[in-house]
């Protein structure tokens, strides 16, 4: 989801040519462009998803969608198929950012990331439009969906601010979203939580700032020398509990420069923190926006993108992980 100059609408383009080109055989991490690769293992079918942005153009407007790749092996991957379209009637319907894919209560939820040209004040269906980039949830009973919107169409996040990058977490059987406030709007990006309904349609209550991006000393900003007008990135928050039973949640900002994937620390082991910021980073070269699964032999993987730029240069790169009970780090 980087948002520094990023033309996903191209990438998607790229996705979608690609199925023509290798239909009939194989390919590997090497060959997919993607940003924000999330894998989900769905052992009943014994098959790995691999969840991809992709946009299609109709009638000169950019519609946003998704695609999955599916594998057996984590190498070897069939071409992708479309999973999901944004509703035409939808409150927002440009260019899909992060896709992530949840089981939860029998069924799969995608949350994706919705951009728009709006960049105006307006109304849709009664409701101000204020914001052109939001998070909203569509599920289906599916993992190949396709996935569909709740009746209202309208994003979990707030109306009104810049969001993306929701993700899920459930505790004591409440589920919870995590995101992102951008960095674009409040200059030092928020990481906040809002609880969501039980079929997830809605969020309830109000978001709650669980900590900033400067929070992090590793998170060094855009190296303006004026304070005042330095910004910081919040991306990519994946939440996971450790064998000590520590609650951690990887997310990426940029260290002198370069894009890295850090790691923050429930002082509570609640999701409600407070959160506190590890000094380890997982990975610093140039990648990030992370998630953590298990295979189906029972390894842990970390999956992010690398390099973050230039665009269409970016792939999947897959990494066994080592649970340290206090923390993670890249299997030696």
């Amino acid at each position: 989801m980087k948002r520094i100059c990023k033309s996903l609408f191209i990438a998607g383009l790229m996705a979608c040519a690609s199925v023509g080109a290798f239909a009939q055989g194989k390919l590997t991490l090497d060959d997919i462009n993607i940003r924000d690769p999330f894998i989900v293992p769905v052992a009943e079918e014994g098959v790995y998803y691999m969840y991809s942005s992709s946009s299609v153009k109709e009638n000169g407007a950019v519609y946003g969608g998704v695609m999955a790749y599916k594998s057996k092996d984590l190498k070897h991957w069939d071409a992708p198929v479309r999973v999901f379209d944004v509703p035409r009637d939808n409150y927002l319907t440009g260019v899909v950012w992060a896709p992530e894919v949840h089981k939860y209560n029998g069924k799969y939820y995608l949350f994706a990331t919705l951009n728009s040209d709006i960049k105006w004040k307006g109304s849709w269906k009664g409701h101000p439009v204020f914001t052109h980039r939001s998070t909203q949830i569509f599920w289906s009973d599916k993992p190949e969906g396709p996935f569909q919107a709740f009746e209202n169409k309208l994003p979990h996040t707030p109306i009104g601010e810049m969001c993306l990058d929701g993700t899920l977490w459930v505790e004591n059987g409440v589920p919870y979203m995590i995101y992102c406030h951008e960095w674009v709007e409040v200059m030092d990006g928020e990481m906040k939580i809002v609880r969501l309904k039980e079929d997830l349609s809605e969020p309830v209550g109000q978001p709650i700032r669980l900590f900033c991006a400067s929070a992090a000393s590793w998170s060094t900003g855009s190296g303006n020398e004026d304070p005042k007008l330095r910004t910081y990135v919040t991306d990519g928050c994946f939440l996971y509990r450790t064998k000590a039973d520590k609650l951690l949640m990887i997310w990426s900002s940029f260290k002198n420069g370069s894009y890295a994937l850090g790691i923050a620390e429930s002082a509570t082991g609640k999701v409600l923190g407070p959160w506190k910021q590890q000094e380890n980073l997982i990975f610093e070269a140039d990648g990030g926006h992370g998630m953590i699964f298990r295979s189906f032999e029972g390894k842990l993987y970390i999956v992010l993108h690398s390099p973050n730029s230039p665009g269409g240069a970016e792939r999947a790169k897959l990494f066994e992980l080592e649970d340290l009970g206090h923390t993670l780090q890249l299997k030696k």
